[in-house]
């Protein structure tokens, strides 16, 4: 890809990443192009479809979740790995309104253009999970699928107005219950 294609490319992905947080995943394409101040076809030939759009933004932090775990893996104690990687797979879920239903639906469609990124994702986690448990330091009851769920679960709470000022306790209470 060309320079100047790279960075309206880039452009673009930063400021659907912007009305997403704001909007949520449902956020239109005419918005985002008018917010990163292209038309829309300029939009629709970066992005075809809302999906392609998603896509390229989620696929991107995915993976840099999945090498976090591996940064951390390396720099930081089973425990502290595991909650870290924790909070930062929940902080990002939060950051994009909506992306909690969209990766769960990935999860189960190999057919998905996030599939692959989010199987990566939760295989390092259960990574991650598995070293807290061979040190003693997690309990052995879950897997990655629950640690997923959980993931999921903290992360949806701060889509629910009500519930935002708990999430954060509830996150404590979560990684608490799940270390020894």
């Amino acid at each position: 890809m060309r320079a100047d294609a790279r960075k309206n490319h880039d452009h673009l992905l930063a400021v659907a990443g912007a009305a997403i947080a704001e909007q949520g995943v449902d956020v239109s394409m005419r918005d985002i192009a008018r917010r990163a101040d292209v038309g829309l076809a300029t939009l629709l030939r970066h992005f075809p479809t809302r999906e392609a759009l998603l896509d390229a933004l989620l696929r991107t932090n995915f993976d840099e979740l999945t090498a976090r775990a591996g940064e951390l893996e390396t720099s930081s104690s089973p425990e502290d790995a595991l909650t870290l990687w924790l909070r930062d797979c929940v902080a990002y879920a939060r950051e994009y309104r909506g992306v909690v239903a969209l990766m769960t639906a990935a999860l189960g469609d190999p057919d998905s253009a996030l599939h692959a990124s989010c199987v990566s994702m939760r295989a390092a986690g259960t990574h991650l999970l598995a070293r807290a448990q061979a040190a003693g330091t997690a309990r052995t009851d879950i897997d990655g699928t629950d640690l997923f769920a959980l993931v999921a679960a903290l992360a949806w709470l701060g889509d629910q107005p009500p519930l935002a000022p708990r999430a954060d306790h509830l996150f404590e209470v979560v990684a608490s219950a799940i270390l020894i």
